[in-house]
């Protein structure tokens, strides 16, 4: 499987995608095998991240911008990934903040940690003096972070990862049916206005 990233200075050519409708090849792909999503009945979009990817934090204010606004037939869902042994960490990390139901509050907060104010989180021990510093009950997050619970999260990750053939962060997929991604759509309002049209797109079947 290989491993890019692709840097968002290079988007700043691309066209606007509001003069046209989305095209397939361009800002988007479909699956050959379509993956199973979540809750039957609604339509699903599943972002692919890292805390580690600049990418991911980059993209993320206007993603939760976005997010706030879906109407409830919408299920929004993050998938955190590693490509390294060294992201695992923090792949249990988003897991352990998710089933403590802390994401509102911590979620954002890890991305600023990393890339705003360079604090290593690679360690469990920088992880404890992070959520310390966070307000967060340390034991309990440490204590999840180990759990069974966030270990199966960690293997239906990976799996979900290779059933799309996951190569780059952050990506999204509508419906387990369509990829796309900031860098294929030309930038991270393009890639919401794709988002809204597979959404669309999904809801005809």
């Amino acid at each position: 499987m290989q491993r890019r990233h692709f840097s968002l200075a290079l988007l700043a050519a691309a066209s606007p995608l509001a003069a046209r409708a989305a095209t397939e090849g361009r800002e988007y792909t479909r699956l050959q095998q379509p993956v199973p999503v979540a809750v039957p009945g609604k339509v699903e979009v599943t972002e692919f991240f890292g805390y580690w990817c600049p990418h991911c934090s980059a993209l993320e204010p206007e993603l939760e911008a976005w997010v706030r606004k879906l109407p409830a037939d919408v299920n929004f869902r993050r998938m955190p990934v590693a490509f390294r042994p060294a992201d695992e960490g923090l792949q249990k990390l988003y897991f352990a903040i998710e089933s403590l139901g802390l994401v509102d509050s911590l979620h954002r907060k890890v991305f600023t940690a990393i890339h705003g104010q360079r604090v290593p989180l690679r360690t469990d021990a920088e992880i404890a003096d992070w959520a310390k510093s966070a307000g967060a009950d340390v034991p309990k997050l440490m204590d999840a972070m180990k759990s069974f619970t966030v270990g199966t999260k960690v293997r239906q990750a990976r799996s979900a990862a290779e059933a799309v053939r996951l190569d780059s962060v952050p990506t999204l997929v509508v419906q387990g049916r369509y990829v796309t991604s900031s860098a294929a759509a030309g930038g991270h309002p393009q890639l919401l206005a794709v988002l809204d049209e597979l959404i669309a797109r999904s809801r005809k079947g």
